[in-house]
């Protein structure tokens, strides 16, 4: 939509409709005195007076104050000359019609200057319309954008439709050095432009026509001021050099400027927000992983130290069972510390995204022992009990990694159940995936950890079970990247249970057997 604002200066600034104005003020005397000829018969000359006053008022409405005065001065001369005796003659006979011809003029004159001001003062309130509703327009699509490109394309496209001008919106690099990020109908800037340009940007103030430093310039250069300095300017060319130099215009141009300015502003601000939010929580996961990874190091390296500098001292004095016990601490120790380094290096390539999947067809059955075994001495005190049918399909996955994913759930199942509790492993498909449920039967999830539980270094309980909280974290992000989902639920009974799904998509090729 275009809210270009002609108003009565541009209207009279071409010759035609100079000249078509007043050939109509003197068109419009002439029509007058045709109908007061007809009247002339039937009324007194007084009465054909009024038919004049009309056709200046339609004149002064139409056309302003010029042509108004000419239809006028007009009308008198007619009046005289066709209604007055001696007829067809400037003579007066009687002079009392001087005074009807004075009172005329003057009465003609006030109202044509009284209309004519009645018609400023519309066109004017027009254009206080359409200047509201175009800063308006403007005004709701800044807010709804927050992208610094976005924001200037709209403010230069505006600016053009409402001043008719060229527009061009410079903004600082990133070295501070003044550059044309926009324009709109516009050519490159001239060196004098950019000059003036840099000139109002530094100073904060109004370079250019209509302002004290101008050089013969032929665009106005606007600051963008924000409440820390300006960020930016808007050039704006007009199609003439006395388009915005009246005031009015220019106040105009610039209240669409400091709009443009607060949207800039704004969006600035929510930038340095979001990454104020982004340091923060960097801080916030370097500390935890610093906090978390200080701790779970330390602890089995020095288990680890301690066993083997109890050996080397004094494995002389040892006997066979003391030394095959330390021998199976720093073995153990050594496992815990390969699975923490092993998780924070899964971690690592699931947030840059260098996990790749190398999918196959595989049985779930022979995943679900694969990690069973890699957890044989840390469940051999538990009861574990696996329902998986024979009869479910193959399933598309990286199996290394959906067996990383169950000895994270089995780890985590381990570390916070009591030592003698069960723990349960239930496979179960529909036309659509396969769903795995890993369920234990501890303490569960106190309410509303359901989420939190799956956030990075996050542990539901503190005082109970050791690691860095990341395990979960992983599992979630294995499975999401093999298009499942991953979720946990307190059981009815007590304890917690951890489901996993796993698409099933197209069925798997005919030279894969079934019991592969």
């Amino acid at each position: 939509m275009s809210y270009a604002l002609p108003g009565p200066l541009a209207r009279r600034s071409t010759r035609g409709w100079i000249v078509a104005g007043y050939a109509q003020a003197v068109a419009a005397v002439a029509f007058a005195t045709g109908l007061s000829w007809l009247m002339f018969p039937f009324f007194e000359p007084a009465n054909l007076i009024m038919t004049y006053l009309l056709a200046i008022v339609a004149i002064a409405a139409r056309y302003g104050r010029g042509p108004s005065v000419v239809a006028s001065v007009v009308s008198v001369a007619a009046f005289d000359f066709f209604f007055v005796p001696p007829y067809f003659t400037f003579v007066v006979a009687d002079t009392q019609y001087l005074l009807t011809f004075t009172v005329m003029l003057v009465v003609g004159l006030v109202i044509s200057g009284l209309t004519a001001r009645i018609r400023r003062q519309a066109e004017a309130a027009r254009q206080r319309e359409q200047r509201t509703a175009a800063l308006y327009a403007m005004s709701r699509e800044l807010a709804a954008t927050g992208d610094v490109d976005a924001l200037i394309a709209i403010a230069a496209r505006h600016l053009t439709e409402v001043f008719g001008a060229e527009v061009a919106v410079l903004l600082p690099d990133a070295e501070g050095t003044l550059e044309v990020r926009r324009t709109e109908g516009r050519p490159a800037l001239e060196e004098n432009e950019l000059t003036l340009s840099r000139w109002a940007f530094e100073h904060g103030q109004t370079a250019g026509l209509g302002a004290a430093r101008s050089n013969g310039a032929r665009a106005v250069h606007v600051p963008l001021l924000g409440p820390r300095g300006p960020i930016g300017v808007v050039s704006v060319r007009p199609p003439g050099r006395d388009a915005l130099t009246a005031p009015e215009p220019l106040r105009q141009l610039e209240t669409f400027v400091n709009q443009t300015a607060l949207a800039l502003e704004r969006t600035r601000l929510a930038n340095e927000a979001q990454d104020a939010r982004v340091r923060a929580e960097t801080e916030r996961l370097r500390s935890a992983l610093l906090t978390s990874v200080s701790h779970d190091l330390r602890t089995p390296l020095a288990a680890i130290t301690g066993a083997a500098t109890t050996i080397l001292e004094s494995g002389a004095r040892l006997d066979a069972r003391v030394q095959q016990e330390l021998l199976e601490s720093v073995r153990d120790e050594a496992e815990r510390l390969n699975r923490l380094v092993q998780n924070l290096l899964e971690m690592t390539r699931l947030e840059s995204g260098a996990l790749g999947l190398s999918r196959d067809w595989h049985p779930l059955e022979e995943v679900v022992g694969a990690a069973l075994a890699r957890l044989a001495r840390g469940l051999a005190s538990r009861r574990v009990a696996v329902n998986v049918p024979a009869e479910l399909p193959l399933v598309a996955m990286d199996d290394v990694l959906i067996e990383q994913v169950l000895v994270n759930l089995l780890d985590n199942a381990v570390k916070y159940t009591p030592p003698d509790s069960p723990i349960r492993i239930i496979a179960s498909a529909t036309d659509r995936a396969v769903t795995v449920e890993v369920a234990d039967h501890g303490p569960g999830l106190r309410p509303g950890e359901e989420d939190k539980v799956f956030e990075k270094f996050y542990r539901g309980h503190p005082a109970g079970g050791r690691g860095a909280g990341l395990g979960l974290a992983i599992c979630q992000g294995i499975v999401r990247a093999h298009g499942g989902r991953i979720w946990a639920q307190n059981l009815p009974e007590g304890g917690v249970s951890f489901l996993f799904t796993l698409p099933l998509g197209e069925k798997p090729p005919a030279s894969v057997p079934a019991d592969a």
